[in-house]
């Protein structure tokens, strides 16, 4: 039974919405879960992910390895981490795409822009 008459429930009009979704939209849907440490501390469970965090990937091909996020690629919904990579066929490094999901929150680069509930780099 729905409980809201202007929430629809079709699958077809949610994932239209979610796969054209502008970038603002974006940033908040590509959320990392944080760290066990990192949540006791800041009273929350996942933050937008964000260039420049510390992740640990949990799932997949490369889990447990740990690296900075070098790019938030939001038009493919995938992170870069600095030393996931592969090589092509002439040599060069391409980096592999990571779903936020995928990963873990270790170290959260605050600055005057980012707030964690009250938490900031500048008080």
């Amino acid at each position: 039974m729905k409980f809201n008459a202007d929430v629809s429930s079709s699958r077809r009009k949610a994932r239209k919405a979610h796969f054209s979704a502008p970038s603002s939209i974006r940033r908040k849907i590509m959320s990392s879960a944080l760290s066990k440490e990192l949540r006791g501390k800041h009273n929350t469970r996942s933050l937008p992910i964000r260039k420049d965090d510390e992740v640990r990937i949990v799932r997949g091909k490369y889990k447990g390895r740990e690296g900075k996020v070098t790019q938030v690629y939001r038009k493919k919904w995938v992170i870069h981490v600095d030393r996931v990579q592969r090589d092509k066929s002439n040599g060069a490094a391409v980096p592999i795409g990571i779903h936020p999901s995928n990963v873990v929150i270790t170290t959260i680069k605050l600055d005057k822009d980012r707030y964690v509930y009250g938490v900031s780099a500048f008080p």
